[in-house]
């Protein structure tokens, strides 16, 4: 069944090139970001890993734990480092679960048998403290994946969580944001002491909260 927006990840134990995890226990109480792989030694996720080990300190600056994951066993991921710090000019620096027997890719829906019988799609799950998806990307296994707009979502869910904002189409760090349906009027004048601008009842602009001056 697949996870949906708003649902707890399953639990598991795994092996990666970190050593084995239990992956809620792994979490602790902060966010994080779970990807898949289709397989070792592919090229196009040799370049997405090398460019998400590029970022891991924007990740982590967000408080966010990153984890790949790929159907292959520990020692084939060892041997593929070896050529993303090679070609990419940066060292695997997170784990990468060692799913040889699809049990994540099952758990978490990783496999569409219409696109492959074996081999995950590109999955991307973004979790929250509370263990709950917050958001989620399919990619095909012919496309990689754009980081800079992972860290855009995770930048987006996080301020939701915070501040009771969203954010409009293209927004992006530091932009002005939309003041949430369910907060009322007499709620954002506590919430947002500054004032919005109302283009509509339901459409309330205001300046990011906590953005950096």
């Amino acid at each position: 069944m697949a996870l949906r927006i708003g649902d707890t990840v399953p639990d598991f134990t795994a092996e990666t090139t970190e050593g084995q995890i239990s992956f809620h226990n792994w979490l602790g109480e902060g966010w994080g970001v779970l990807f898949s792989h289709p397989k070792d030694f592919t090229p196009v996720c040799t370049t997405e890993l090398g460019e998400a080990a590029r970022l891991k300190p924007e990740f982590d600056k967000r408080g966010v734990k990153i984890i790949g994951l790929s159907v292959d066993p520990t020692d084939s991921h060892h041997a593929w480092a070896k050529d993303i710090e090679e070609t990419q000019g940066q060292a695997l620096n997170f784990p990468v679960i060692a799913d040889h027997d699809r049990k994540v890719a099952d758990l978490y829906d990783m496999i569409h048998p219409n696109a492959s019988e074996t081999f995950t799609v590109r999955s991307v799950f973004v979790i929250g403290p509370d263990k709950k998806v917050k958001a989620t990307l399919t990619y095909p296994a012919s496309t990689g994946r754009n980081f800079d707009e992972i860290l855009r979502l995770v930048d987006s869910v996080q301020l939701t969580a915070k501040y009771s904002v969203a954010t409009p189409v293209n927004w992006k760090q530091g932009d002005d944001c939309i003041i949430v349906p369910a907060v009322t009027d007499e709620q954002a004048k506590e919430k947002f002491p500054g004032g919005w601008t109302a283009l509509k009842p339901y459409l309330r602009i205001v300046p990011q909260p906590g953005k950096e001056s």
